[in-house]
């Protein structure tokens, strides 16, 4: 049972569960405007993912603390290098215009955690984009929504259309809603200069946010030029179980409940959407 639970704490801290949410959105982004699903986009943005998640948790740690680092932390060091060069095997296959965007994002994840900026940009305290009071969760989500739905539309030589929009904008806040727990959970940890949502209005209105996010979501899909039956229902399963997840989010979490249950949400819509397509 303690290999086990190792083995899982294991798969979450190197960021190989979360890295297949973005995978699983990617797919559904495929599935919803019947894209060719590229197995080379698919385990790029896979590795990818690995390798940022992994450089944005631990940057600080391996800085600081490189000398005496904990084995699982020097595991997760060598896992993510051999990311990196499976990343950059699979994608160097890749359309130019969806590189390009891909390597605009890893800008983004590089400022998102390195104090590159000097005092005169932001606030002493204040030298990278994690920091900036408010914005982290909203970072995250542009990050998440340009990967999981532009990349695999330019990567498909297709055009910025409507209903590619309108997906877009639905999973800029999914992952604004699916960002919600966590906060709830690291209220007993994050300062207060980082303001996030829970910290301006409190756990219940959070909450309440989290539901009015996912109805939004929901209406979006009449939106759409195309609204097809299969995915409209897949997306009503997805929104009310992740309504069920927000409802009973608490500061006083189980471990696994936003890292693991939560960050599993996107994997279950796809496994829907799959059968039902």
């Amino acid at each position: 049972m303690r290999v086990l639970k190792s083995l899982l704490n294991f798969y979450i801290n190197s960021s190989i569960h979360v890295s297949i949410a973005v995978v699983a959105f990617s797919y559904i982004t495929c599935l919803e405007l019947d894209l060719n699903c590229d197995k080379n986009l698919l385990l790029a943005l896979f590795y990818a993912s690995i390798c940022g998640y992994n450089f944005v948790k631990y940057f600080g740690l391996v800085k600081f603390y490189h000398r005496r680092l904990a084995s699982w932390l020097k595991s997760i060091q060598i896992l993510t290098f051999l990311c990196l060069i499976a990343m950059i095997y699979y994608g160097i296959n890749l359309d130019n215009n969806a590189l390009l965007l891909a390597f605009s994002m890893a800008l983004v994840t590089f400022l998102y955690a390195i104090p590159v900026f000097p005092k005169v940009v932001l606030r002493k305290s204040q030298k990278n984009l994690r920091h900036v009071s408010g914005l982290k969760i909203y970072v995250i989500a542009f990050v998440w929504s340009v990967v999981t739905v532009f990349i695999p539309v330019l990567n498909s030589s297709e055009i910025i259309s409507w209903d590619v929009s309108i997906i877009a904008l639905q999973r800029f806040l999914i992952v604004v809603v699916l960002m919600l727990p966590f906060e709830i959970r690291d209220l007993n940890y994050d300062t207060l200069k980082l303001a996030t949502v829970p910290q301006k209005i409190g756990v219940k209105a959070t909450n309440a946010l989290g539901l009015l996010l996912l109805i939004v979501v929901f209406l979006f899909e009449f939106l759409k030029d195309e609204v097809n039956t299969n995915q409209l229902w897949s997306l009503m399963i997805f929104v009310a179980i992740t309504a069920l997840f927000i409802l009973f989010s608490r500061k006083q979490q189980s471990k696994y409940y936003s890292a693991f249950w939560v960050e599993a949400l996107p994997i279950l819509w796809a496994a829907v959407l799959m059968v039902l397509t």
